[in-house]
């Protein structure tokens, strides 16, 4: 088989990086990027040999990857899969389930092959620390940003998404409920975009899962904290590192004995998997067009975060005062 012929809609922050990691693969060619700025697209395509072009051309290609903004994700999609072409989208799919959903369904009736843009599942410390991970009973994750005025939806389709996901997979159970907490600060922002999201998830075996997004922080903040009875699993998603915490005991200490002794054994596991999350979700990508991953079972993992993330909202839409 040759290389696999993908056209890009969106030169934007990610349409770029999405660029960059298509014309680099052996297994695969960036034909076009499709961009309605012109000066954007043509920058983008110059610079990794490839052809700006106003409009997609579905009939030059042999799959589609969507980096265009989310509001157009549903209609971009949707055109995609009529035209019988299997897609990546961003996430979130689409803003709404109902539209995530809608898409998926088409996917699946149509037998076009899906994926979704959810790079933390492809990440080396995450990778690693799911190959350990063994009974946790809380997972919190923060995953907080400065402001970006390009994105005009809130940020719990933006951020908060991606550690859903991760909470669903850590825990690998279908959670029994969900609580959501949002804030509208930044001045720039729409009125129904919010700035900070906050979820409490509950799940079958008892352990809870918390996650927090800003987008009014003043530095970037990737931080996943896995507790298990007898260990915590601390990973900091953007030194790419994993610490292991062991508490073995602790005293008193001094003859009065108001000070304090802790003893805790630290373990610092290499990290495995060391190649850029993108380059592998498109390995992934061409693997489930190849046929040797499910594209079922791929299509199958894209709505619950979906799922999650709309619970969310609403729990945070009926949040009456405290009185």
């Amino acid at each position: 088989m040759g290389k696999l012929r993908i056209g890009l809609i969106g030169a934007g922050s990610m349409g770029s990086l999405h660029a960059r990691v298509i014309s680099q693969s052996a297994r695969a060619e960036l034909s076009w990027v499709a961009e309605p700025r012109k000066a954007v697209g043509e920058d983008v395509a110059s610079r990794f040999s490839s052809r700006w072009v106003a409009e997609p051309d579905f009939s030059s290609v042999d799959a589609v990857f969507v980096a265009a903004a989310t509001e157009f994700h549903h209609r971009i999609a949707m055109d995609i899969l009529d035209a019988g072409l299997p897609a990546l989208v961003e996430k979130p799919l689409a803003d709404t389930l109902e539209e995530a959903s809608e898409i998926v369904e088409t996917s699946a009736r149509r037998d076009v092959p899906l994926m979704c843009g959810f790079l933390e599942r492809y990440n080396p410390a995450i990778r690693t620390a799911m190959e350990f991970v063994e009974r946790p009973i809380h997972v919190s994750a923060s995953r907080h940003s400065p402001y970006v005025s390009r994105i005009r939806t809130g940020v719990a389709s933006d951020l908060l998404i991606h550690d859903l996901d991760v909470l669903l997979r850590v825990f690998d159970e279908e959670p029994t409920a969900a609580e959501g907490h949002v804030g509208f600060f930044h001045p720039d922002s729409d009125s129904d975009a919010e700035d900070m999201a906050d979820a409490i998830v509950d799940f079958p075996s008892g352990g809870i899962g918390i996650a927090t997004a800003s987008r009014t922080s003043q530095r970037k903040i990737r931080t996943l904290v896995i507790t298990e009875l007898d260990r915590q699993i601390e990973l900091d998603l953007v030194r790419q590192d994993i610490t292991i915490y062991r508490h073995v005991g602790h005293s008193p200490t001094g003859d009065s004995g108001l000070g304090y002794s802790q003893q805790t054994v630290i373990d610092i596991p290499v990290i495995r998997h060391q190649r850029e999350p993108l380059a592998t979700q498109l390995d992934r990508f061409i693997d489930v067009l190849d046929g040797t991953i499910d594209a079922s079972t791929e299509r199958d993992s894209l709505l619950p975060p979906h799922r999650l993330l709309d619970a969310v909202r609403k729990s945070a839409a009926r949040r009456s005062p405290y009185r």
